[in-house]
């Protein structure tokens, strides 16, 4: 496998990784409701759907550059970048 498939594999990986980090409680009651109702058709539909949105939020979340945000909130509290950034 070329490394611009393996690339764009582990993109989609990412955006699929990161939605369902934004929208983790979505998912419990996606399986409470599953629980609660008896047909199986319909919770699978509601599952698939949701991986979709979970994929479409994680896009969004890059193409916004959300994650870069996030990333600078983490290094704002971050110790050693903290001395870092003083040193530089």
């Amino acid at each position: 496998m070329k490394f611009k498939n393996k690339y764009r594999l582990m993109l989609y990986k990412a955006y699929f990784d990161r939605g369902l980090g934004v929208t983790n409680y979505l998912k419990y009651v996606i399986a409470g409701a599953g629980l609660v109702v008896k047909q199986v058709d319909t919770i699978l539909w509601i599952g698939l759907i949701y991986l979709i949105f979970c994929f479409v939020v994680g896009y969004l979340w890059f193409r916004w550059r959300l994650v870069e945000a996030e990333q600078e909130v983490s290094n704002n509290y971050n110790i050693l970048f903290r001395k870092l950034r003083r040193n530089i």
